[in-house]
C-alpha cells in the first residue's frame, strides 16, 4: 500500500479500531496508520488499504454500522 491510498478516518480509537476488526473478519487487506492532522479527524488512527477494496471496506463499515469518513 502506498501513501497515496485514500484514508478512512475516525473520531474515536474505538471506531478505529472497531473498523480494523471488521476488515480482519472478511479479510479485506487492511491496516492500521496514522491519521495525517490535516485530515481533521479527531482520532490519531486511520485504515489503509488498497484503491481497489476501498468500495468492498467501505461497505462493510457501513453494514456494521462504525462511524467513518474517506481522506482525501
Amino acid at each position: 500500500m502506498s501513501g497515496k491510498d485514500r484514508l478512512f478516518v475516525f473520531d474515536t480509537t474505538h471506531h478505529a479500531l472497531w473498523a480494523e476488526d471488521v476488515a480482519r473478519e472478511r479479510e479485506i487487506a487492511a491496516e492500521v496508520v496514522p491519521a495525517p492532522a490535516e485530515s481533521g479527524a479527531k482520532c490519531d488512527l486511520a485504515l489503509r488499504t488498497f484503491p481497489t477494496l476501498i468500495p468492498t471496506l467501505e461497505g462493510a463499515l457501513l453494514e456494521e454500522g462504525v462511524p467513518h469518513r474517506l481522506y482525501p
